[in-house]
């Protein structure tokens, strides 16, 4: 598919990936929105780039999903690309007590929401000549990072739900496509994790994005940009020394 012309909706799209995806689709000549909890972000994006249109929406809230795709459908029905890029990271620690938004935030957003998106946006999307649903993961849908239980979790279900997805959508004009970042350098990535980044470097959001773009257009169904493709071999060959390896890199840096 060119991304060229067309209506895409990208979920967490004011900061990080979702934010980059925004500014590079914008110039190609596409019409792009973009939800996001924080209205103030979206509006700091917007300055940045007018054109773009804006929603204040919480994935993990199924009202707040059925309300967008409302306004969206209505507004917008030419909409044939749904980026389900929205997620959170924490560091978290399973030795010690946990409330359960620390154990469950992550699967909500990241998981239960696209979900609950493409089900929402599925009718709508296959009456159109030509859709895409990308679904962002992550390398660790492989190897999972320990001191990240629950992302991890939350990817490798996203990652088996993508598969499905495409599979059961096979003869119809909806495609699904699943980006598998490795570490990038956005906010989720440093975030809770400066100790143990430290002196680690992730991909450039910027390179990342413009890997997605081409492979998009390329006709891959499954992009692994970097370590994330190391990380799908491994798992297949070595995967336990693959996780030791990750375990250790994670220690916090003194």
């Amino acid at each position: 598919m060119k991304l060229l012309g067309k209506t895409i909706l990208i979920t967490g799209g004011s900061s990080g990936i979702g934010l980059e995806l925004a500014k590079q689709l914008l110039k190609m000549g596409n019409t792009v929105l973009i939800t996001g909890r924080d209205l103030i972000r979206l509006e700091k994006a917007r300055l940045q780039m007018p054109e773009l249109h804006i929603y204040q929406s919480d994935v993990s809230n199924p009202t707040h999903i059925a309300a967008l795709f409302r306004e969206i459908s209505t507004k917008f029905p030419q909409l044939d690309v749904l980026v389900n890029n929205a997620g959170i990271m924490r560091n978290i620690d399973l030795n010690q007590v946990c409330n359960t938004d620390d154990l469950l935030s992550e699967i909500t957003i990241g998981l239960n929401g696209p979900i609950l998106l493409n089900q929402h946006f599925l009718p709508h999307l296959r009456k159109q000549p030509e859709a895409l649903i990308v679904n962002i993961s992550s390398g660790l849908a492989f190897i999972p990072f320990t001191i990240s239980p629950i992302y991890s979790a939350a990817k490798a279900g996203l990652h088996a739900y993508s598969r499905c997805l495409r599979t059961q959508l096979k003869n119809t004009t909806v495609k699904v496509v699943e980006l598998l970042p490795p570490g990038t350098e956005t906010p989720l990535f440093r975030g809770e994790f400066e100790k143990e980044m430290r002196g680690q470097k992730g991909m450039p959001v910027e390179t990342l994005v413009k890997k997605a773009i081409r492979g998009i257009e390329a006709g891959h169904t499954e992009i692994r940009p970097g370590l994330a493709r190391v990380l799908g071999v491994m798992s297949r060959v070595a995967p336990d020394f693959m996780m030791t390896q990750m375990t250790r890199m994670s220690a916090p840096k003194a």
